[in-house]
This record gives C-alpha cells, structure tokens and sequence, in this order.
C-alpha cells in the first residue's frame, strides 16, 4: 500500500491507521471516545473525541506551525528570473505543505496540523520596518514539476512585467490569507499573480484557480478568521 497517495481525503470517523517513515496517524475506539494518535519528528500529539462524524486530511496554508507567527511567506528563487518590458510570463514554483486533520460533523474543527518539513523564518525588509515571514526555497520551473506531494505543493505563478525597463525577480511574499489550496492523489496547487510595477515594486495575491481537483479546507475559514486585505505589497526589494 503506497500510503502517501492515500493521505489526503475524506475518512469515516473510526478505526485509522496512516503512515510511512516520517509520520504515523491512528485513531481508535476507545469505550465512548475515539482517541486521535498522530507522532512526526519526534512530536506526538494525542487527543480524545466525543461524537461522530468525518475525518478530513487534506494540505493547508503553511503559516501554522511551530505557531501562529505570521500570514506571509517569502520563497526564494534558486535562480533570478529577468522579465522584459510590457510582457507576461508563466512559471512554475513550490511552497511547503501542512497537513491539517478536521473532525467534521454539521460543523468543522481543526483537530491537527503539522508537517514533515522544517519550518524556517525570515525577515523580509528592514529590522525596524520589515515583516516576518515563513521562509521556502525554490527551483524555477518551466511546467508542473514531479514532487512529494505530502510535502510540496506547487504555485502557477503569473508575473507581469507593467514597466518600460527588464525587472530581475528573486523572489516572492505572499498573504497566504488568500490562497486557494487544491489536490488529488498525487498533486497539490495553487496559483498566484505578481504585478511589478516601473518603481521596482511588486503586489502579489493568491487567485481561485480553475483546477479539476478538490479544494482544501481553509484554516483561516475553519477558524472563522475575519480577513480585510489578502494582497502584499512587495516594496523593499525583488531580490
């Protein structure tokens, strides 16, 4: 059983047993409760449930763990991209996963999240006027790259060059309150824009994408997180 194409879905809340050499899921019967067992990198986290209902895994947005530090993520390009004046172009980049695990019945509770990569932090801009943000290298593709898809997910990135001068982009940051998170078996995507504009500034926005896959859960949503602006404004530097 390969078990990696197996993680993400939807489960009947009862005996679960999920796993590879990185992390095990169970969950078992235990006299009126179902006791969740989850251990990844040493980490183990155990709770009780008192009800019926679902199980939902599916990837999340990667700004939840070790905590709630941050909306935004900066991924660096392996390798600076240059764009001409007046022109549009279509890349392809990763983003880390966090897989979250919802109990579901009538209503939605996000039960877990973690994650097989090692969360990294940067800071993007100055020391006195710079944000935080969940830090993610990248190789630059051409089409959709062959990855793990329990832990990388891919952006469809569309950077459009509005100024009359070449633009050398390397990297980007990102409001991940607005991304749109889909999956199958073995992908999982989004996709994102980046203006650039003639001052060397970039605004970045996740969109919806128009994808034959299911749609992750949101935590923002599942948390019933109120969210105003979804855009970034990128003004301290495109590389």
């Amino acid at each position: 059983m390969n078990l990696s194409e197996l993680v993400y879905g939807e489960y009947t809340l009862g005996e679960l047993k999920l796993g590879n050499d990185d992390f095990y899921l169970s969950i078992e019967r235990d006299n009126n409760f179902y006791v969740y067992k989850r251990v990844c990198k040493d980490d183990l986290v155990t709770k009780k449930i008192a009800g019926s209902g679902k199980i939902v895994l599916n990837p999340v947005e990667p700004v939840n763990l070790p905590k709630n530090i941050t909306s935004l993520i900066e991924i660096e390009f392996k390798e600076n991209v240059v764009i001409e004046p007046r022109s549009r172009l279509n890349i392809y980049i990763t983003f880390p996963i966090e897989i979250g695990v919802f109990v579901v019945n009538r209503s939605l509770n996000v039960l877990d999240i973690f994650t097989l990569n090692t969360p990294k932090y940067t800071l993007y801009g100055t020391p006195g006027r710079g944000v935080v943000c969940r830090y993610w290298s990248s190789d630059v593709y051409s089409s959709p790259p062959k990855i793990d898809s329990l832990r990388e997910g891919t952006i469809e990135l569309e950077i459009s060059n509005s100024s009359d001068s070449w633009v050398e982009v390397g990297k980007i940051v990102l409001n991940v309150y607005g991304m749109k998170v889909y999956y199958d078996d073995s992908r999982v995507i989004s996709k994102a824009v980046m203006n650039l504009t003639s001052r060397g500034i970039a605004e970045t926005q996740f969109l919806d994408g128009n994808y034959n896959m299911k749609k992750a859960v949101e935590i923002y949503v599942a948390k019933k997180l109120h969210v105003l602006r979804k855009s970034f404004v990128m003004e301290w530097g495109l590389c």
